[in-house]
């Protein structure tokens, strides 16, 4: 390869490192990582509980945002091993709900992530269930959002389920048994008893809501809103799209007929979702409301359900609003015979890599007991694995490095016909049995590899806030230090202006490795002067591009170039070696 293509090949890497970066945004480090999920900043103690918590059933809310056109609210409270927080009696919404388990940052007094907030708070999330008339000709006082339910007990949790009761006053009695496990899974049960002495016929709905359009930081690299999966096929819908397709009177932007299935609201960690019973026959739905501003994703029965008189008849479904934890939503999908539930991770086409990937660094991080561990490990694996073709491009630079004498020959000879130049070349390799694409393969077939990890780094909460050693507290964040502010001693954060000046202390690390792994490269083959200065240009590039990166990624890239170099000197070493016995061998 002559200097021309040297520099132009570089210049594309350029241009591709600019594109990745633009089509795959990173958030700025000082960003929270759930701030999707959270609660707008605001007054109202119904965004953000007291460290009482939420009301319990008999309380009122004294926030405006809890209060309703019909007066102040009453809330009964949640309280499971997973989960905290209150479902309001009026309308019967489950819409109030914060993880134990995860925090907004890495701060040790950072609030928990809220993944449901009532309406009138800035981030509106939350759940209802209901009935809808078969017809109108026989009005039906049925449950809306302003019908004040009454509780069986003051709280829920893992081991005791509620029941919330309505009487219509006109002989139908509606009951909803909710209950939660340790986790995130809730289950409601809706009952109707009709004593009016003739049958009704009902639609039950189960239907989640998001009052706002959130901020989109994934770019191209994870799905984030509408999604479902209904008869085994996965649709991914975008905010935009359920504005502007609606079609009235209901503005429904999209629907889709089966048996089964889930839908919901994906966050890049969270989760909203509805799970219907799998047995019955569903329509799934993407609706905007825009005079409530909000999304509406869920299901309506495709028929109605038949009540006759003096008889009681039920229907049942799941909400799932929580982490989207891989094992766990493998859990429920194997338990609950919910459908490719383990697609709520934005795995991506390459999920056939991608999840194996996952699944080796979490078995690792089992054992280990760190992710970062888990990567150094999963670096050494990777290295054995690609190890013969490792030697074989070894060779192949080997080979060709011994032939520059001979290529220099011929381009001397043929400056001035360059098709022969390149077919004489051509031929000497061809008789070597020299492959440049050899020589390249490894790096194409590692390729995936990075991927692989770039986007389980991204897209798996098991990843967030996976500490490691010294300053690295989240591996799937970009390394917190840069060296623009001295590493933390001049109080400035040049990165909020200029998102270019962010270049940590890992990606400094990385940025050195490479430049001493091109020096080992560079004294195993022969590289004219403007190639070297050209080489000594990328490890800079790299260097700025990895510093807006998951540090764990950079991580991951330290070690493999410092195993790299090391197999290259053992390699490079035996090959000379090898090749100068013949050489003893002659002059004797």
């Amino acid at each position: 390869m002559d200097s021309k293509r040297l520099i132009l090949a570089t210049l594309l890497s350029a241009l591709v490192l600019i594109g990745f970066d633009y089509f795959f945004p990173q958030a700025p480090a000082h960003q929270p990582a759930a701030q999707v999920a959270q609660s707008a900043a605001s007054p109202s103690t119904a965004a953000q509980p007291s460290a009482a918590g939420p009301a319990v059933a008999g309380q009122t809310s004294a926030t405006a945002a809890d209060d309703g056109p019909d007066g102040p609210d009453t809330r009964l409270a949640i309280n499971a091993p997973s989960v905290q927080g209150s479902i309001n009696l009026r309308g019967a919404r489950l819409d109030d709900l914060v993880l134990k388990q995860y925090r907004e940052t890495v701060k040790p007094d950072s609030p928990d992530v809220r993944v449901l907030s009532p309406v009138g708070t800035k981030r509106a999330d939350y759940v209802d269930f209901g009935w809808r008339a078969a017809t109108s000709d026989v009005p039906v006082a049925l449950p809306n959002a302003r019908t004040v339910w009454k509780a069986s007990g003051t709280q829920l949790d893992a081991e005791h389920p509620i029941t919330l009761s309505w009487d219509n006053a006109q002989g139908l009695t509606f009951e909803i048994a909710l209950g939660v496990d340790k986790d995130y899974m809730f289950t409601v049960t809706q009952r109707v008893h009709n004593a009016t002495g003739q049958s009704v016929a009902l639609y039950p709905y189960y239907r989640v809501n998001r009052g706002y359009t959130p901020e989109e930081t994934g770019g191209m690299l994870v799905h984030e809103g509408p999604i479902s999966v209904i008869d085994g096929r996965l649709n991914e819908g975008s905010y935009k799209s359920v504005r502007n397709d609606g079609v009235p009177p209901e503005n429904v932007a999209w629907s889709h007929q089966g048996t089964g299935g889930w839908a919901g609201i994906t966050d890049k960690y969270w989760l909203m979702a509805i799970v219907p019973d799998q047995a019955s026959s569903v329509v799934g739905t993407y609706a905007w409301q825009a005079a409530q501003t909000q999304y509406q994703v869920g299901f309506t029965a495709t028929a109605p359900v038949q009540v006759p008189a003096g008889q009681t008849v039920s229907t049942q479904a799941h909400v799932f609003a929580g982490a989207k934890e891989v094992r766990l939503l493998e859990q429920y999908e194997h338990d609950l015979h919910i459908p490719m539930f383990w697609k709520a991770v934005d795995f991506g086409w390459l999920s056939f890599l991608t999840r194996p990937v996952f699944f080796v660094l979490d078995w690792l991080n089992s054992h280990l007991g760190s992710f970062g561990l888990a990567l150094l490990t999963f670096t050494v694996i990777v290295k054995v694995a690609f190890l013969p073709l490792t030697i074989k491009q070894m060779r192949m630079t080997w080979k060709t490095s011994r032939l520059k004498p001979q290529v220099d020959l011929i381009r001397a000879r043929h400056k001035d016909d360059p098709m022969v130049m390149q077919q004489q070349i051509m031929a000497l390799y061809r008789k070597e049995n020299v492959s440049l694409f050899g020589g390249f393969l490894p790096l194409f077939i590692q390729a995936p590899v990075f991927w692989c990890l770039y986007k389980d780094l991204y897209v798996t909460i098991e990843m967030r806030q996976a500490p490691f050693i010294g300053w690295v507290k989240d591996l799937s964040a970009q390394d917190p230090t840069n060296i623009f502010n001295l590493f933390g001693l001049i109080p400035f954060d040049p990165a909020q202006y200029v998102p270019l000046l962010t270049l940590g202390a890992w990606p400094i690390l990385y940025g050195a490795t490479m430049f001493v792994m091109q020096k080992v490269s560079a004294s195993s083959t022969s590289m004219d002067p403007a190639q070297q200065k050209v080489m000594m240009f990328i490890p800079l590039l790299f260097t700025f591009f990895m510093a807006r990166q998951p540090v764990g990624l950079v991580i991951y890239y330290c070690w493999s170039n410092v195993l790299t170099a090391i197999q290259q000197l053992i390699i490079m070493g035996r090959l000379k070696a090898a090749d100068a016995k013949p050489q003893l061998v002659a002059k004797k």
